[in-house]
Order: structure tokens, then sequence, then C-alpha cells
């Protein structure tokens, strides 16, 4: 059967991949940027291409509601757009934090609250809120990236309860690290001050931020090496960046999942870093001595 999908930030990076990979299925897609124009070499008639701020609700309502109208129901609901946002707590300015949450986050919170309704009244759906390993961990310098994907995860959970007597199936993605521009021109940085270098000698592996004053292309979301917050280089050197299409691949095999699961581990050596930061916290628990591990 031929499905219909909606991707946001699918110009470039895992969301050019996710596009590409269900066009190469048979699939329909209506692709959201925020300039349609960076999507002009895609001529498939099969794709939809609209033009769309994820921080924006009411323009989210209103996409949401032409993507809809055009396409009479839609089956996979991939909320992709965001960005990463490196820096310490100190050194973030109020702007910054909020447009990291406005995108990352509220971005996801209205198209799921947009499309909401409709996949409740089509009786079926699958959204697909597309997270990162940094959910489950943590590191120094990525604390409002990860607080944004924490905050999403919070929110996918419950609305997976919500959504579920009404057919509606809802994933958290947690990628692990792909080859895109996400560490790099989708980057943003702070202005960093003299306290934090080490910190990022021993995170970034450089004494300063690079300078990027251009604001970011919302495009995708993967995480780096958001781990259990270990600074350690060698721990870090057994990272592996795949492909965009291997993550594709995988989100492919999400949604042809009859029976999808809540978590979705997506990537090369995402496992291991999830598994590592579970035991971080299980350490912690280990230590109260009223609390028992589940076996």
């Amino acid at each position: 059967m031929t499905r219909t999908w909606f991707i946001t930030g699918a110009n470039r990076g895992l969301g050019r991949a996710f596009t590409m990979a269900a066009l190469a299925a048979g699939d329909r897609v209506v692709a959201t940027a925020r300039d349609p124009r960076t999507m002009d070499d895609l001529t498939d008639e099969r794709l939809t291409v609209l033009p769309l701020d994820v921080r924006d609700r009411e323009s989210v309502f209103a996409t949401v509601a032409a993507a809809f109208d055009k396409s009479g129901s839609i089956d996979v609901i991939v909320n992709n757009a965001g960005y990463g946002l490196v820096g310490a707590l100190e050194e973030l300015t109020e702007a910054q934090i909020r447009d990291q949450m406005d995108t990352n986050f509220y971005g996801a919170l209205w198209v799921s609250q947009a499309a909401t309704p409709y996949l409740r009244a089509q009786g079926s759906g699958h959204i697909v809120q597309i997270s990162t390993v940094g959910a489950v961990g943590s590191l120094p310098l990525f604390s409002i990236y990860n607080a944004s994907k924490w905050a999403l995860e919070g929110l996918s959970s419950s609305l997976a309860d919500e959504l579920r007597p009404f057919g509606i199936a809802v994933t958290m993605a947690q990628m692990g690290g792909f080859d895109t521009d996400w560490a790099k021109s989708s980057m943003k940085f702070p202005e960093g001050l003299p306290a934090y270098q080490g910190l990022r000698e021993g995170i970034l592996g450089m004494p300063d931020y690079p300078d990027r004053s251009a604001a970011p292309e919302v495009g995708e979301t993967e995480s780096e090496t958001e781990t259990d917050g270990s600074t350690d280089a060698d721990e870090n050197a057994e990272w592996v960046e795949a492909a965009p299409e291997v993550g594709a691949a995988g989100l492919l095999a999400l949604v042809n999942d009859p029976n999808p699961p809540l978590r979705k581990i997506i990537g090369p050596g995402a496992q291991e870093m999830v598994a590592m930061a579970l035991d971080q916290r299980r350490q912690d628990y280990v230590r109260d001595p009223e609390f028992t591990w589940p076996a």
C-alpha cells in the first residue's frame, strides 16, 4: 500500500535522506523546508514541497491542514527539523536558548498537535520524533540541546499513551552519529568564555568555538557524541558516523514494523552509547538502599 509522509526539515541531512528513501519505496511525501527552493532539484511527481518554519505555530497548523487537504490522509509524520546548539550554559544567551527550544522542541510539539485531530479522525498514523542518544545521556556543552530532546521524549511518551487508543503510534527514533551538516554549518555556538577553554578542548578538540555568525538552516537533528558526560577523548574516538542513507534505511524499517516500539535506536554504535548512559544512571540509583532496579 502506498503511504503518504509528512517530513519537516526535509531539504538536507537526514531529512533529505528520509524523503529520498520514502520516494524510492514508492510512497508519496509532503516535505517542508524554510526555503522550498532548496529542494528544486527533486522533481518526483509524488513529492510536494511546502514552506514551513516550525517555530511559527500558526504557520505549522496552516501547513499541516494544507498537507492533509492535498493528500486526503497522511500515514507517517516525521518531526525532523532541528539543529545543534553547543555551549556551556553560562555562555548562552536567552535568544539562543529560546530559539533552540522553539525549533527542536516546540516545532515538533506544534506539528504533533496540529496533526493529531486528522490522525484521530482517520483512525491511524505513526508520529516519528527524530530524537538522539543525547536524550538518554548527556554531554557537557550540550545542555540546551540535550534539554530540547529530553523534553521531546517526555512529551512523546505521554502522547503515545494518549493516542494509542485511536490507532496512532508514536516512536522516538534515537539517532546515533550521521555524517551530515549537523556538526558543520547547521551548528550554532555562543561567544566562548575563557573559563571553559579546557572543556572545549576536551569535548570539541578546539580551544575556541568556530565563528558562526549566520543563523543555522533548520534541517536535521542527529547526535554526535552525547553519552554519559565523559570528556575522555579516547572513549569518544570510538564513535562512528554513518551515511544518512543508513539512518533512512533504519527509519523505513521502523515504519514498516506493524507494531512499532516507543523507542528505537538507529545508527552504528548508538546502542552502546545508550547502554553506557543507562549504566551511569543505574550506578546513581544503586547507591540508594531503598531503590531496587528492575530485573
